[in-house]
């Protein structure tokens, strides 16, 4: 037989569920029933009229053989990388560097004023992103190109958008700047959530800077890293 504490903490707990039913029919709607419609209109043959043929995997493994698949493959997995593990990786090497030097060394106001401008790509549309970045990068009379010819570089001018072998990096590069900001505004929180007396505990027994990052601040923000990545 259950406590009357017990039905009572059920009964509190139940009313918080109810809150994820919207979120659970959503998801079941834009998601999962989509998804599921995908996967078997992908087993067929069909046009987009008329009834759908039975095919099987062969829609499969016909794609497994388009080189213009694996290359647009190879694209999506690099968009990946500059999306979510060069910012991640990037922002945490930052926000370290904010927290634990500049901060502490230069000023809080100082580390402040360089987070803002950080996380300013956040808050620009991309509309306006895209179009200054565009600007920057134009083969003639692009910024980038003509600081190039400033500092006597002219050499290395290219279509950076233009040229299919600097394209991919050209937007990978716009693509960290842009979300640098988030992630490094979400580690520097986390770091001050980080008790001290764990680094000094490490720093008196030895432990280099380099080791309390990774043994200590790592270990403390994982869920912040599961956040960002995410």
């Amino acid at each position: 037989m259950s406590s009357p504490g017990h039905g009572v903490r059920r009964r509190r707990e139940y009313p918080y569920a109810l809150f994820l039913i919207p979120g659970a029919l959503a998801f079941l709607a834009v998601i999962v029933i989509p998804s599921l419609m995908n996967t078997g209109i992908s087993l067929t043959h069909w046009q987009g009229v008329g009834g759908p043929e039975w095919a099987g995997l062969d829609n499969y493994r016909d794609l497994l053989d388009d080189s213009a698949f694996w290359e647009s493959f190879r694209h999506s997995l690099a968009m990946v990388v500059a999306m979510a593990v060069i910012p991640t990786a990037l922002g945490l090497v930052l926000a370290a560097a904010l927290f634990d030097y500049i901060a502490r060394h230069i000023g809080t106001r100082t580390a402040s004023v360089l987070r803002a401008c950080f996380y300013l790509p956040q808050v620009l549309p991309v509309a306006v992103a895209g179009i200054v970045w565009s600007w920057i990068l134009a083969p003639e009379n692009g910024a980038l190109n003509e600081a190039l010819d400033a500092v006597g570089l002219g050499s290395l001018r290219h279509d950076w958008l233009g040229d299919p072998d600097f394209a991919l990096f050209s937007v990978m590069a716009v693509m960290v700047w842009v979300q640098l900001g988030f992630p490094l505004v979400v580690f520097m929180a986390g770091l001050q959530r980080v008790d001290p007396s764990l680094h000094e505990a490490a720093e008196l027994d030895g432990a280099s800077w380099w080791r309390r990052f990774w043994h200590v601040t790592l270990v403390q923000i994982r869920p912040e890293i599961f956040v960002v990545l995410l």
